[in-house]
């Protein structure tokens, strides 16, 4: 499998699920800014939407959007537990916490990033945020992980684009067991190694 992905961006969710699954695949780099692969392959020639993660399986079938990808990769490897089986209510439960994660939160951020916003309207979106994390913090009570005691695909997701948070001004500061969960999160062995791989961290 390829997976491509822009350092940081919210292709680092399905570069953690590979990793905690264990499966082969390459990563390669599709920077958002240039959509230019290291070879000088036009991205959008690739992937014409131009945006990360894009998923190719061994049989050159694509596949798109994060919590899609995230939920595949974790069927690949069932053994490992990174979703729940088909079907069952918890399955339900883990796709519900993808959605609030892609809309309410990634989303949320995209105002930030974005030089055409206005002070009003990042601030506006800072304070949407932060209602939002705020709910997510009282979720966490007495939990290892948003599911429970096991880490899933979802946990990916939500480390990944809390991760976006000091670079835009959101402040985590109010939200100690968010901050005590990202810890967590971050210090497993697979987390490391996708964020080493993208040059997050040495």
């Amino acid at each position: 499998m390829k997976l491509y992905y822009s350092a940081g961006a919210c292709s680092l969710s399905p570069h953690i699920a590979l990793e905690e699954a264990g499966l082969a695949y390459q990563a390669i780099s599709a920077p958002t800014k240039t959509h230019k692969l290291d070879d000088g392959t036009d991205y959008y020639s690739i992937n014409p939407l131009g945006y990360v993660p894009l998923l190719v399986l061994d049989d050159g079938t694509s596949l798109r959007e994060g919590p899609a990808i995230v939920q595949y990769i974790a069927d690949q490897a069932p053994q490992k537990g990174l979703a729940p089986a088909n079907g069952t209510l918890a399955r339900y439960q883990l796709q519900s916490w993808l959605n609030f994660i892609g809309t309410e939160l990634h989303k949320g951020f995209s105002p930030l990033f974005s030089p055409a916003s206005s002070d009003e309207v990042k601030a506006a979106a800072r304070d949407r945020l932060g209602s939002r994390l705020k709910w997510v913090e009282g979720e966490l009570t007495g939990k290892q992980y948003l599911m429970g005691e096991h880490f899933t695909v979802a946990d990916g997701y939500l480390f990944t684009v809390t991760n976006w948070a000091p670079r835009v001004g959101v402040d985590l500061s109010p939200f100690p067991g968010l901050l005590a969960y990202r810890e967590r999160v971050g210090a497993r062995p697979a987390v490391m190694a996708a964020m080493r791989a993208e040059g997050l961290i040495k």
